[in-house]
């Protein structure tokens, strides 16, 4: 499947909060097939270039471009945060609501809810409170409310991070069919293993800036810097 909002370029971008720079300098060129895994050690950044990607990080230097005009792309992604936020209201319509607020009618969003409730191994929690869902549980739906809309783009940002090995391989399942599906997806993980599952390509940061990039494969096979390298062997890296 084409992704018409892709290649997307990165030149020189960067994302400062009170005169202290969070990321960047960054230059990278996005092709739109597979997982993106963007990795590092704690501080490294990987959130802040999540959302400056994704837009809700402010540029303040250089330029970020897709293959469209900005508002298109925007209109065209979704972002799971690690920590999902809930609605106070059923699961049927928490998973519906992105629809309704793009105009659908309440009969065909709740239908579809329904098919990622399903999706989602959520079904039979249809009508329950989504705040009283186990952390597992929220974090299914919170990524079938973010596919629902049928995004060419998934940000996700350590979305297992609290989760334990059924629950996370569950997720991971879904993040799966997504891609098969043609969507594409950039991760945030500390998850080594995590990352060899799921990603085509790995973005490696450290200190905000990108220490390497490249296919998955090579990158846990040989890094080509020492940064990475440590990284991989599980020493500190700073």
């Amino acid at each position: 499947m084409v992704n018409d909002l892709f290649p997307m370029t990165m030149a020189g971008a960067q994302t400062a909060r009170r005169g202290r720079v969070l990321v960047g300098p960054v230059d990278l060129t996005l092709e739109g097939q597979g997982v993106t895994a963007i990795m590092g050690p704690n501080g490294s950044g990987k959130t802040s270039l999540l959302r400056l990607m994704h837009g809700t990080a402010r540029l303040t230097a250089g330029a970020i471009n897709w293959s469209c005009a900005l508002d298109t792309a925007r209109q065209q992604q979704s972002f799971v945060f690690q920590r999902p936020t809930m609605l106070r209201r059923s699961v049927i319509d928490n998973i519906a609501y992105p629809l309704a607020i793009r105009g659908v009618s309440q009969s065909r969003a709740r239908a579809r809810a329904r098919e990622w409730a399903e999706k989602v191994g959520l079904a039979g929690a249809l009508h329950r409170s989504a705040t009283v869902l186990s952390g597992g549980e929220q974090q299914k739906l919170s990524i079938a409310r973010a596919l629902i809309t049928e995004p060419k783009v998934l940000f996700l940002d350590e979305p297992t991070a609290s989760l334990d090995g059924p629950a996370k391989r569950e997720i991971e399942e879904i993040l799966i069919a997504a891609k098969h599906a043609g969507t594409r997806l950039l991760i945030t993980t500390h998850d080594l293993g995590q990352g060899r599952r799921l990603a085509d390509d790995v973005i490696f940061l450290l200190k905000g800036r990108v220490n390497e990039t490249g296919e998955a494969k090579a990158f846990f096979a040989a890094p080509q810097t020492p940064e990475g390298q440590a990284f991989l062997n599980g020493d500190i890296v700073t």
